[in-house]
């Protein structure tokens, strides 16, 4: 199956890459424009791979798109290009309507074409796989309820907002022209190769270098949290098995709030780098102001995915996170240069309501 990815220099587009080039039977064509959290040292195992190539393009031309899809004869699209981070949005929205919403209108409008040019029986077995986030259904309260597939949109932030549109808008391709498109909406993912300025990888190498661990609020917001390599594997069902018109929920079955998260990577640290002097990491969280909008509550009903596909995760919350803290030890290689050129670990989205 020659499978396109989009974003695939990304962090879960990465992972999405290293499982399927795993399997002899794939062909991985990876397309990504690489802006600041595209790193092809994520990819560093597949280079020389034989059924994976590296395309450096942009999603919004349409037209290099499509002869791409036209020259490597792809079975099936996956769509994870996407700019992704909420305090970024909030700094700066027009990357993200750019991206997100044009971005994805290309790319449909590419497939489409391409699909249309496809014999009977490829036209059957293509997919355009979206790959989109529980954020578009907004928050929940902490104490109640729980997102579906049928839950309705009500996106808080731009990130957000650009990508429900986005999900709009591959919905609308297959309802008027018969795009053969699968969706899924994932919590949040956690692991390997995760761009530092995220909550996880953030805390850990703050941690590491002796920095405050910032916390938004009072820490009280709960996130429902998914391993990367867990969500690779399910994304590969949908976009194989997964039936056109229909949308997945992807999540780990694993709520925490986020001082939770903070305080359990602390003391991982403890076990395994302890500080000098008998010091904790706890010692080093510092409790900051809250980010505008800051939803309150994800939480995933993945029991269609679980049901229809087979997919369950392989990982707990505590075994993913002590497997990704350990990367992180072990892989300086990759993320010091990162903290060092491109992103050092300072506060973004950080502008209150009603200020430019």
């Amino acid at each position: 199956m020659k499978i396109f990815v989009t974003g695939g220099a990304g962090f879960i587009g990465s992972a999405v890459c290293r499982h399927l080039a795993a399997n002899p039977k794939n062909h991985v064509v990876n397309v990504d424009k690489l802006t600041y959290a595209g790193n092809l040292a994520s990819l560093r195992q597949l280079e020389n791979h034989p059924n994976y190539s590296f395309v450096k393009a942009d999603i919004c031309d349409d037209m290099t798109i499509l002869g791409l899809l036209r020259s490597e004869k792809i079975d099936a699209i996956m769509h994870l290009a996407a700019e992704s981070h909420v305090d970024r949005s909030i700094d700066g929205p027009a990357a993200f309507i750019e991206t997100n919403i044009i971005g994805t209108f290309r790319m449909l409008n590419a497939a489409l074409t391409y699909w249309r040019e496809l014999s009977e029986p490829k036209k059957s077995a293509f997919r355009f796989h979206h790959i989109s986030t529980d954020e578009v259904f907004g928050d929940l309260p902490f104490d109640s309820g729980i997102f579906t597939e049928e839950t309705p949109y009500a996106p808080s932030s731009p990130y957000s907002a650009s990508k429900a549109a986005s999900d709009h808008l591959v919905r609308a391709w297959h309802e008027t022209y018969g795009l053969p498109v699968v969706l899924s909406n994932c919590s949040n993912n956690y692991g390997p190769f995760h761009f530092p300025e995220k909550l996880i990888p953030l805390v850990i190498l703050n941690a590491l270098d002796g920095k405050p661990l910032p916390v938004y609020g009072a820490g009280a917001n709960i996130r429902d949290w998914l391993y990367v390599e867990d969500h690779a594997r399910a994304l590969e069902l949908v976009v194989t098995r997964g039936k056109p018109g229909e949308s997945y929920n992807i999540g780990g079955r694993a709520e925490r709030t986020n001082l939770s998260v903070v305080e359990t990577i602390c003391d991982i640290l403890d076990k395994k780098r302890p500080r000098s002097g008998g010091r904790h990491y706890r010692d080093l969280i510092t409790f900051v102001t809250d980010r505008p909008g800051h939803d309150r509550r994800y939480a995933i009903d993945a029991s269609k995915i679980e049901r229809e596909l087979g997919w369950k995760p392989a990982e707990t919350f505590e075994t993913g996170l002590e497997r990704t803290v350990q990367w992180y030890l072990d892989n300086e290689w990759w993320w010091q240069p990162i903290r060092g050129e491109r992103y050092a670990g300072e506060r973004l989205g950080a502008a209150a309501k009603g200020t430019s």
